[in-house]
Order: structure tokens, then C-alpha cells, then sequence
């Protein structure tokens, strides 16, 4: 049985980074120790480099895709975004049933076969906004409700902000999805050449939505690392909470390729 190459990566990195956080200088100072505590960011130095990193794949590469896919019409762009949301239905109600939410799970029941009518192309089980509203749910957010804890904040090469908690959760999230094990059991390369191209339009549409909030955000920024960091910590936290207030989610700069897809090599290795 073959592992698919975001496992691989994924386990590396969060090896790698366990490793370097055992290593991690603590502050002796009082005042430096809580500052330290606070940001939770003991690999800085590390992550700094690979946000820049990230940063520079996003200028010669993400950000130009986005932005010739921002000239599509809107009716292109949010019939890829359904289908792309359609396409997590399994993950959503898996992590929906292992927090114990009736409700969520009998939402996304609901969405997914409702939609499924419109082969997931349109979001009809929420029409003009007063149905069934999408609600992301991950594997990461499952833990926090169990009281799993974050861990340390974490900056992953072209996936970009996430913490301890949340890069365990896309390895479970792996096992959730079906096409995982498509790509497992397949001796083909058509699973692999569809799990990149889920992965990488998933990423442009992101980008794309964000265009002008990213560039805002770089520019009017002190310390855009700091930034990003503080509005990752609030958008997971708002999701977390199911919140309805979602303007953290807005701001936030999506850099990262979000999606568990598991032919991903090209983008770890």
C-alpha cells in the first residue's frame, strides 16, 4: 500500500519541526519569557524564513494566476468554489459527527444531497442565503473542541500558517476523504493528476478572492509576519467557535494551499 505524498510531507515537517522546538531558546528574562509565551511562536526564526519563503512563491507564481482567474465571470468562479466545497461533504460531516454536533452533521447532510442535484455546481441548498449556509469543519477544529490544545504556531512550506494541532488534523482529515483512498488503491496516475489540479485551482480561487486585502494588508503592515499570524489565530478561533462573525476569516491572507489533497508532492518534496 503506497503512502500519498502529503502524508509524507506532512509527517516530515511536523518531525522537523518537533525537533527544532525542542531546541528553542527560552528567554530568561521575565518580561522576554511572557512576551514569548504570548506570540506561542518559539520556531520564529524558522518560520520567518519559510513565510518568506511562501511570500515569494505567492509574488512569482500564486499571484498571477489569481489574478487572470479574478477576471472570470462570477458564475465561473462560484460554480468552482461550490464544487469545491461539495467535494469536502465527507470530511465536513466526519468531523461534524466526532464533535457531536446533531446539528452540523444534519446540515451537511443535507447540503450535500441537496446540492448534489446541481452535480455541486450550485450552492442551492442555501439559495439567496436564507437555507443551508456552508460551514468548513476540520479535523484540527475537532481536536480544539476535545481541548486538545494548539501548540506551537507554525509556518509550513506553501501551506503556509498553521500551528500543532491544525497540521495533526490534515493528516486525519487524509483519511476522511475519498479520494484518498482512490489514489491509494489505484494503480493509475489519473488520481494523482486530479488531486493536484483540485489542489492548485482550490488555491488560485482563494488567492484570487483576496487580491487586493493581501496587498492592502502588506503594505499598511508594520510587521506582516506578526500580522498574519495574529489574524490565523483569530480566524481559527472564530471557526472553532462556529462563530457568526467571520471578518477575521475575510482578512485573512491565504497563501497557503489549504486543501488535504494527497498527490501533493511536487509542493513538499
Amino acid at each position: 500500500m503506497r503512502i500519498p505524498g502529503l502524508v509524507r510531507g506532512l509527517i516530515f515537517v511536523a518531525a522537523i519541526n518537533g525537533l527544532v522546538a525542542g531546541c528553542a531558546q527560552v528567554p530568561e528574562d521575565p518580561d522576554a519569557r511572557a512576551a514569548y509565551e504570548a506570540t506561542n511562536d518559539p520556531l520564529e526564526d524558522v518560520n520567518r524564513a519559510i513565510f518568506g519563503f511562501n511570500m515569494t512563491v505567492d509574488r512569482v507564481f500564486f499571484r498571477q494566476f489569481a489574478a487572470a482567474y479574478r477576471e472570470l465571470p462570477d458564475l465561473v468562479k462560484d460554480s468552482v468554489r461550490n464544487f469545491l466545497r461539495h467535494l469536502k461533504t465527507p470530511v465536513i460531516l466526519a468531523n461534524n459527527i466526532l464533535q457531536g454536533d446533531e446539528q452540523g452533521a444534519s446540515d451537511t447532510i443535507g447540503r450535500g444531497l441537496i446540492n448534489t442535484l446541481g452535480l455541486g455546481l450550485f450552492d442551492i441548498a442555501n439559495g439567496n442565503g436564507k437555507g443551508i449556509a456552508y460551514r468548513d469543519e476540520d479535523f484540527g477544529q475537532t481536536l480544539a473542541v476535545w481541548g486538545v490544545g494548539s501548540g506551537p504556531y507554525l509556518q509550513i512550506p506553501l501551506l503556509g500558517p498553521s500551528n500543532a494541532r491544525d497540521l495533526s488534523g490534515k493528516i486525519v482529515d487524509l483519511a476522511f476523504d475519498p479520494f484518498t483512498w482512490w489514489e491509494i488503491n489505484s494503480d493509475s496516475s489519473a488520481p494523482g493528476a486530479w488531486a493536484f489540479g483540485r489542489t492548485f485551482v482550490e488555491a488560485v480561487d482563494s488567492r484570487s478572492r483576496n487580491l487586493q486585502q493581501i496587498e492592502d494588508l502588506e503594505t499598511t503592515s508594520l510587521d506582516f509576519y506578526a500580522t498574519v499570524r495574529s489574524l490565523y489565530r483569530q480566524q481559527r478561533a472564530n471557526m472553532i467557535r462556529n462563530g457568526e462573525d467571520d471578518s477575521a476569516t475575510q482578512s485573512y491572507p491565504d497563501f497557503e494551499i489549504e486543501d488535504e489533497d494527497p498527490q501533493d508532492t511536487a509542493l513538499l518534496e
